[in-house]
């Protein structure tokens, strides 16, 4: 359930605001949610703030086809660095994917990411970024990591426009997030 407006955390990114929904997540209470999906303006806003942060020698950026994707890729054409996506499920057209588990989302749900062996091929031999929309636990990320390392590239560290809550991951973010409103 989505909660009013009014109750809503505010965040600017490059001059441009915006009042985040919150959502309720289990025991955890209601968090801030980002979306970047169908908000060109504000996807652009975090690409330009980002740019920096993408760690120095990044060769490719790798990141998991949800809200995240957007941001991909505008930071893609900014950059000039190529993306590759990981999938939430598995796709018919998929050559030998490589399958990754991840052990817990921080909303509650357990899920299963697929790269494709033809992208995880493009990974092979380069330095690779993870971006994320939103670190928190970290668990994602870490499963994006492990991708990386068994397609034979190299990660060269995480950048995500927000974190929340005490990942031990070393990310390069925007900004922080309240962990429960």
């Amino acid at each position: 359930m989505v909660e009013s407006p009014s109750q809503a955390p505010r965040v600017t990114v490059g001059g441009v605001t915006r009042e985040l929904p919150t959502v309720r997540v289990g025991s955890v209470g209601r968090v801030p949610l980002v979306e970047f999906i169908g908000d060109s303006e504000f996807t652009k806003a975090a690409a330009a703030a980002m740019l920096p942060l993408i760690p120095p020698g990044t060769e490719v950026l790798l990141t998991v086809v949800t809200n995240a994707l957007p941001l991909a890729h505008e930071l893609s054409d900014r950059s000039g660095l190529p993306y590759v996506a990981v999938r939430k499920k598995r796709r018919t057209y998929m050559q030998d994917p490589l399958i990754q588990n991840v052990p817990s989302m921080t909303l509650g749900v357990s899920e299963t990411l697929w790269l494709d062996g033809p992208h995880a091929a493009r990974l092979r031999g380069k330095r690779v970024a993870i971006v994320q929309d939103v670190i928190a636990s970290g668990g994602t990320a870490q499963a994006l990591a492990r991708l990386v390392e068994r397609a034979g590239g190299t990660l060269g560290g995480y950048v995500a426009a927000f974190k929340q809550g005490d990942t031990t991951l070393p990310v390069a973010y925007l900004q922080e997030l309240p962990t429960s409103l």
